[in-house]
């Protein structure tokens, strides 16, 4: 069993002396360790107990001088395990909401008491221009911070993960944004034709389908013909096009969940077919050629992919330009999944449908469809997510 002693070294300050393990096999040295401890006689016993068993119990570590900052940037330099898109948010975060306020201090040294207090310097001025931040991006820093010291507990770099004592700020749960019956049927109505500043927006046809099968916003920019069957009236979601600050790429969806498929209503079908037969006829005219499955559905004019980020920038500009409600191109996703609970579907055809992992996502994302007074919006809404007819 571990041995150590105290020697007091000032009024608040002792010096804890500690076996930090077995002698050196080689040298037959013992390992003895040197700590200094600022506090009462009481606390600094406690401190060396604990050091003690974490040396009997083989949870001890060796001491080290690398920084939270220095930490965090090996890992995200260094890991496999993150899609682009996430590491290069958790970058974001690490290098605006965590380096700038905890990065100096070591990473063994980093203490609960710090997080908390971290916590509180976010929420107060930890936004831009020093204005408060939202309990929500503060949870996002926390975990990334979480999941990095969780890291470092495996690699016995550390004894605990103190981000797991302090939990991140409550988060109050925000209703999605739902479009109302006469909101869909108007964006319907003002849409159709709209093509933006060139004219070569199919932001019509983009809408019908988001609003007909829930699909997101990446899987209908990197949805191919390939995976169309209009004769069957189905699509398969087996892509998504992913934008980060280093170009876009297609890649499978992140859980086997994701990949499913998803029949069409009737009138989505006839739009896309009307789609189709005006995206050959462009490409023919450009000198592209017929029309192959590996071709996107709602290309660039010159055929290469739309930019997610682009799809949400014109949306938006969609939206003021036909004076239209100010809502996110991700409100029509809502809007599929909340008409279908309204109208009686079941939770799980609902989850399969929008590719959920489980039912239980579902409850908790739509929870409040389902005090819908579903009289009034299920055939209604229903009926106008669907009512849409294509273009002459």
């Amino acid at each position: 069993m571990a041995r150590g002693n105290i020697t007091k070294r000032g009024s608040t300050s002792w010096r804890l002396k500690y076996e930090a393990g077995d002698p050196d096999p080689v040298t037959g040295k013992r390992q003895t360790r040197y700590v200094t401890f600022r506090g009462s006689k009481k606390a600094a016993q406690a401190e060396l107990t604990r050091r003690l068993a974490e040396v009997d119990t083989g949870t001890a570590v060796e001491p080290s001088r690398v920084t939270v900052a220095e930490y965090l940037r090996g890992w995200l330099d260094n890991t496999s395990d993150l899609a682009p898109k996430t590491l290069e948010r958790y970058r974001q975060l690490a290098e605006k909401q965590i380096i700038p306020y905890i990065g100096a201090t070591l990473l063994q040294k980093l203490r609960p008491a710090q997080v908390h207090e971290w916590h509180a310097t976010l929420l107060k001025s930890g936004g831009k221009d020093g204005k408060s931040l939202s309990p929500r991006t503060v949870g996002h820093a926390h975990r990334v911070l979480h999941r990095a010291l969780e890291r470092a507990m495996r690699l016995e770099t550390i004894a605990r993960n103190v981000a797991h004592v302090i939990s991140p700020p409550k988060v109050e749960t925000a209703e999605v944004t739902i479009l109302n019956a006469d909101q869909i049927a108007d964006i319907g109505l003002k849409l159709e034709g709209y093509g933006g500043r060139y004219g070569t927006l199919p932001l019509y046809q983009i809408a019908v389908l988001a609003l007909g099968t829930g699909m997101r916003r990446g899987e209908i920019c990197g949805l191919a013909w390939g995976a169309v069957d209009l004769d069957k009236a189905l699509v398969r979601i087996e892509h998504s096009l992913e934008q980060t600050s280093t170009g876009l790429r297609i890649k499978p969806p992140k859980t086997a969940a994701g990949r499913r498929t998803i029949s069409l209503p009737a009138s989505v079908v006839d739009i896309l077919r009307d789609h189709k037969r005006k995206l050959s006829e462009q490409r023919l005219a450009l000198g592209m050629g017929r029309l192959g499955d590996d071709d996107l559905v709602f290309p660039m004019i010159d055929g290469t992919p739309y930019p997610p980020d682009k799809l949400s920038r014109d949306w938006g500009h969609a939206m003021r330009d036909r004076k239209l409600p100010a809502t996110r191109f991700h409100a029509l996703r809502h809007s599929h999944a909340s008409a279908l609970i309204a109208a009686g579907m079941d939770i799980v055809t609902v989850s399969r449908r929008l590719g959920h992992g489980s039912p239980s996502i579902t409850l908790r994302v739509y929870a409040h469809a389902f005090s819908t007074d579903k009289d009034v919006a299920s055939a209604r809404v229903i009926d106008a997510l669907f009512s849409a007819k294509p273009s002459a």
